[in-house]
């Protein structure tokens, strides 16, 4: 069983994605659910959260209510 990674990794490794436009994280693309990134890093559910929510403060994804969580556009 691989080590899970932590936040803060799980947070540089997204925000390398977002930054270098890869498939999948892309602007207007919707990011995977907390329980998918927690399956996709082998951590827990709370870990994806508060990954989702440091990227959303750096305004790199937004929260659309009932939707999901999306790329945010760049200015």
């Amino acid at each position: 069983m691989p080590i899970p990674m932590t936040a803060a990794q799980i947070t540089a490794d997204l925000t390398d994605r977002i930054a270098r436009n890869e498939q999948g994280y892309q602007v207007d693309d919707q990011l995977p659910s907390y329980q998918e990134l927690a399956s996709i890093y082998s951590t827990s559910v709370a870990t994806a959260s508060r990954v989702v929510r440091t990227l959303r403060e750096a305004g790199l994804v937004v929260g659309v209510p009932g939707k999901g969580t999306y790329v945010a556009r760049r200015n």
